[in-house]
């Protein structure tokens, strides 16, 4: 998922759920920002490389590939762009080496999806928004695993892209491009994605990498046979599962509100969404790069307040002019907390599965309880 979602559909969410607005904007501000908490950024604030959720191209290219590097990258990428759908999945006459990297394919409604939501309960506004980016990438990233791997995350050139409408139904194949400064072309379905690496463990190889953006776009349905797939098809029905994200992300919210009891996997906020359908469902379905507008239009209608735009500088100088006893305070200190401790919680249930791709790490909990 990109900004669009991430940010202004968060927060839209979060309005729908019962927040504020103010406290619509911290979550959906947590939420884009898992997409861009590089080691990079924390190098700048002075703050705690393990705090890093995502990893930008250049920390990749350097990246090491053997099983510390990967191991890495894995308790990165696995905790909060492709949380395992089913750590204990049996595949017959498979080896372990197989089956470790078979296990953290990402999917809606798994376990960890629970833990997550759970954990950021009675937490900072900064859980919160962590947990709906999670949340929200097992939809969009459902199907690809966050560690390299040819063998999960390739695809091949039986790749459609699938077109509907009231009375038809088309496909036209995808061409893939490697071409980072082209954007991708709509029109005529030619995606820009990662260069082809027959080696295993090739950075190129990370999450949908191959597959480009189109994970990312609310409008796109597409169907391709994966590797790991016993050659069967799969259909991917974006404008359905966003749909679905966006009404687990409220109903998970109202559970960390405390409107809801227990949040059970597979229950979604329908009723509470339902006057608001049509325009989501709108905007879901709208051929576009970009949705941020149409979002951001949404929201604002709903809260009747004006939606900054994401600046990642925003919360900065807070931290940095921070005294070291008081940056667990501020905006980001308890961001940074948030995410170690859900990194910690993740990279653990995955070595507790007995598979070592993340390696593992000390839990901590370090929480403040919200005022």
């Amino acid at each position: 998922m990109q900004e669009d979602f991430h940010y202004y559909a968060t927060y839209c969410a979060a309005f729908l759920a019962g927040y504020s607005h103010e406290e619509s904007l911290d979550i959906a501000y947590s939420a884009q920002f898992v997409d861009l908490c590089s080691r990079t950024f924390l190098s700048t604030i002075g703050a705690p490389l393990d705090a890093a959720t995502t990893q930008l191209q250049l920390e990749l290219m350097d990246a090491r590939t053997d099983i510390i590097g990967l191991q890495d990258i894995t308790r990165i990428w696995a905790s909060f762009h492709f949380l395992p759908k089913d750590l204990y999945a049996i595949k017959q006459r498979r080896t372990r080496r197989y089956l470790n990297k078979y296990r953290l394919i990402c999917g809606p409604n798994g376990e960890l999806v629970r833990k997550t939501i759970e954990l950021a309960k009675d937490k900072h506004l900064q859980s919160v928004g962590i947990a709906m980016h999670v949340l929200a990438d097992t939809w969009a990233h459902s199907y690809f695993a966050g560690t390299p791997s040819l063998v999960i995350n390739n695809t091949d050139y039986d790749f459609y892209e699938i077109f509907e409408s009231e009375d038809d139904y088309s496909e036209r194949i995808i061409k893939f491009r490697h071409s980072a400064s082209a954007p991708d072309d709509l029109d005529n379905s030619i995606y820009t994605n990662s260069l082809s690496q027959s080696t295993e463990n090739s950075i190129m190889n990370l999450g949908h990498g191959r597959a480009g953006h189109l994970p990312d776009y609310s409008f796109a349905r597409y169907k391709y046979v994966p590797a790991w797939g016993e050659y069967k098809v799969i259909e991917k029905d974006n404008p359905s599962d966003y749909f679905k994200a966006f009404c687990q992300m409220v109903y998970a919210m109202r559970f960390l509100r405390g409107k809801v009891a227990e949040f059970v996997l597979d229950t979604y906020a329908f009723e509470e969404v339902q006057q608001h359908e049509d325009i989501i469902k709108e905007i879901i379905h709208k051929r576009q790069l970009n949705a941020s507008e149409d979002w951001k239009k949404f929201g604002e209608s709903l809260s009747e307040m004006e939606i900054d735009d994401f600046d990642l500088g925003r919360y900065s100088e807070e931290y940095k002019n921070a005294s070291q006893d008081m940056k667990d305070n501020t905006f980001l200190g308890k961001f940074i907390q948030g995410a170690i401790v859900h990194k910690g919680m993740v990279t653990n249930e995955i070595y507790k599965s007995k598979n070592i791709l993340a390696g593992f790490s000390k839990e901590i909990f370090t929480f403040k309880e919200q005022e």
